[in-house]
């Protein structure tokens, strides 16, 4: 999801995304773990929209 549409959502909403993220981190590591995984570079993509969404948790949580 591009920043711009995270931003335009409230807090919870990104709470909620954050908790999705993070179950298909969890997924992508079993697949790694039983050698299903061909598409590497969704752990990049994924590490990447988590630092995002958790970037702009704590700018709403502020008031900024």
């Amino acid at each position: 999801m591009e920043l711009k549409e995270l931003r335009q959502k409230n807090a919870e909403q990104l709470a909620e995304h954050l908790g999705e993220l993070r179950r298909e981190q969890f997924n992508l590591r079993m697949q790694k773990g039983s050698g299903q995984l061909t598409q590497t570079h969704q752990f990049g993509r994924v590490r990447r929209e988590i630092a995002q969404v958790k970037h702009l948790l704590g700018a709403k949580k502020q008031g900024q």
